[in-house]
């Protein structure tokens, strides 16, 4: 995420001058040619390998070179295959009597064993060569052999198609890094949070600054983590987002920053879905008039509206258990009912109600969907919110089970990008629609021309609020902040109903000159998952947490004796029917 000051030119870092100036100067440039001068060796002197596994090539040949790795395969007890982090290289197993001992350590070895060889670099035999692999043109004949480390039985192959649970993969995942997918994607990301760096710090004048972990509670948003504390009663809370930091040091006039933060939030994981490929389209005016009783029932309540989603060649493809499973979906995950009508299909899977709604309405449905032979329509009523979000989730789940019958959706290999403005600055609360809640967060500025409604109506204030949406996945958001001490004041206090006391510092510090600013916070693992064509952010993080937030690997988070909670001034009330 990165911040910066709102201006017409360029908002550059003053020079020092003078002695000073002369000292900082003197001295980075002494430390320029000193670090010029250092050579740094690719591996220290504690490596014994001279050459990784994937950079040997036919300029190699005659080398006598030393190698680790581990085991990927063997074959006949004549050949492996080697791997580390550079990829792979063939190996012959010598079979002369004299190197017995060489060749009991290769053979016996389990498959995933680290060893170290040494031997010469040699030809592949004529036709043997093999062009998929970088090093398909030569191997090494080993002379000799050190099993470094033993692999005991895995619990799965370390291969891309060998199907594993994802339980068992958290619950394993130094081994399931191994593989060649989650290799790819943690250096692809590794590159690209350089690539960032790079953009940002040398190109455009950002500076990369460290806001604290241990920070205090804020008030709206997502629930937070709580940290006790060994003095009495008081807690730390870790940081939603640096937020508040990014505006604090706007005012210490760090005008251009940005960090590659760790954002937390006590809400359970989730695997990012992709991108939505058909339109939900209100049908709500077509059945102002119907005598179907569920659409009766939903039009005649506040906010209600009757919405649908057509799936091309639906009939044609999905199968009956398939309409069943989106059925059962959207009734566990929204306690919404969704009626599938077939309007021109050639299968007749209508339920009495679906052909009753047919019977009213049939033609005006195929005429404002534009709906072609084997379409399936999707159809839900209730609350407008409630009814886009069920079908919003059912055309991805749809996606996914056209795609698995064969059809091509969504291309991989095209990214594109939108920008969504223009939000509200304030939604009714849920538990109580009569007060109004950040719909990004409370220091998002309102719009300009709206300014006039905070005083009068302020429901219908547009925020100064934008996301960066890719593929149809939110990848970033951020806003222009409110800078002004005593509009930011009004706004929580007034409008919000907060506690002014738990920003105070914030408060403070906007008194003091705080300049017009505003910033983005990008997703890092989101954007990578679809750069990479994950299934799941999980498989774009090194040691990820499970859907409900546990660490299946260490079996975190774990209970505390209470000798330990002790300093803390903590005692757990354990529920009725658990254990300690």
């Amino acid at each position: 995420m990165f911040s910066c000051w709102l201006s017409r030119q360029y908002w550059g870092f003053s020079t020092p001058t003078g002695r000073i100036a002369h000292l900082i100067r003197g001295s980075l440039s002494r430390t320029l040619v000193l670090s010029s001068q250092r050579r740094t060796p690719e591996f220290s002197s504690f490596v014994a390998r001279t050459n990784t596994c994937g950079e040997l090539r036919s300029s190699h040949l005659g080398q006598e070179v030393t190698l680790c790795g581990w085991i990927q395969y063997r074959r006949q007890n004549i050949f492996l295959v080697l791997r580390d982090f550079h990829g792979l290289v063939q190996v012959v197993i010598p079979q002369e009597e004299s190197a017995a001992s060489v060749k009991k350590i290769l053979c016996e070895a389990p498959v995933e064993s680290v060893v170290q060889v040494s031997g010469t670099v040699i030809s592949r035999p004529p036709g043997q060569e093999n062009p998929k692999m970088p090093t398909g043109e030569i191997e090494v004949k080993v002379k000799t052999a050190e099993l470094l480390n033993s692999c005991k039985k895995l619990p799965f192959e370390i291969k891309d198609f060998v199907k594993k649970t994802e339980a068992l993969r958290l619950q394993y995942r130094y081994l399931d890094l191994r593989s060649f997918q989650m290799q790819y994607n943690l250096r692809l990301r590794s590159q690209m949070v350089m690539k960032m760096r790079e953009y940002l710090c040398n190109l455009h004048g950002f500076v990369d600054i460290e806001t604290p972990t241990l920070f205090k509670r804020t008030p709206g948003g997502a629930k937070e983590f709580v940290i006790p504390s060994r003095e009495p009663g008081k807690f730390y809370c870790l940081p939603q987002s640096p937020q508040q930091f990014k505006q604090l040091l706007m005012v210490g006039g760090l005008d251009r920053y940005f960090q590659v933060a760790r954002c937390y939030r006590d809400e359970g994981s989730r695997p990012d879905r992709q991108p939505e490929f058909t339109q939900i389209i209100d049908i709500s005016d077509m059945f102002r008039n119907t005598e179907v009783e569920f659409l009766q029932d939903a039009l005649s309540k506040p906010q209600g509206a009757v919405k649908a989603i057509c799936i091309s060649e639906g009939a044609k493809y999905l199968k009956r258990k398939d309409i069943e499973s989106i059925r059962k979906f959207a009734a566990d995950h929204f306690n919404q009912e969704v009626l599938p009508v077939f309007p021109k299909a050639s299968r007749n899977w209508n339920t009495p109600v679906a052909q009753s709604i047919l019977e009213e309405q049939r033609s005006g449905l195929i005429r404002l969907m534009e709906i072609q032979e084997d379409d399936v329509v999707l159809l839900t009523a209730g609350e407008h919110k409630k009814a886009c979000s069920v079908l919003g989730k059912l055309r991805l789940e749809c996606a996914d089970l056209l795609e698995a019958r064969g059809l091509v959706l969504r291309d991989p290999a095209l990214f594109s990008f939108l920008w969504v403005v223009d939000f509200p600055l304030f939604l009714p609360k849920e538990e109580n629609p009569g007060e109004l809640e950040s719909a990004h967060h409370p220091f998002t500025a309102p719009h300009p021309s709206d300014l006039q409604l905070l005083y009068t109506e302020p429901e219908k204030v547009r925020s100064q609020h934008y996301d960066l949406v890719l593929n149809g996945s939110e990848i970033g958001g951020g806003s222009i902040r409110i800078h002004d001490a005593e509009l930011q004041r009004y706004i929580l206090a007034t409008l919000l109903k907060e506690d002014v006391k738990l920003l105070s510092h914030l408060l403070q510090a906007l008194g003091f000159g705080a300049p017009p600013h505003g910033g983005i916070a990008l997703g890092l693992d989101r954007l990578i998952c679809l750069v990479t064509g994950a299934p799941s952010i999980r498989d774009v993080i090194a040691f990820p947490k499970s859907f409900r937030g546990h660490d299946l690997m260490s079996s975190a988070p774990e209970s505390l004796p209470p000798e330990e909670l002790k300093p803390y001034h903590i005692q757990v009330s354990w529920p009725a029917d658990s254990e300690a």
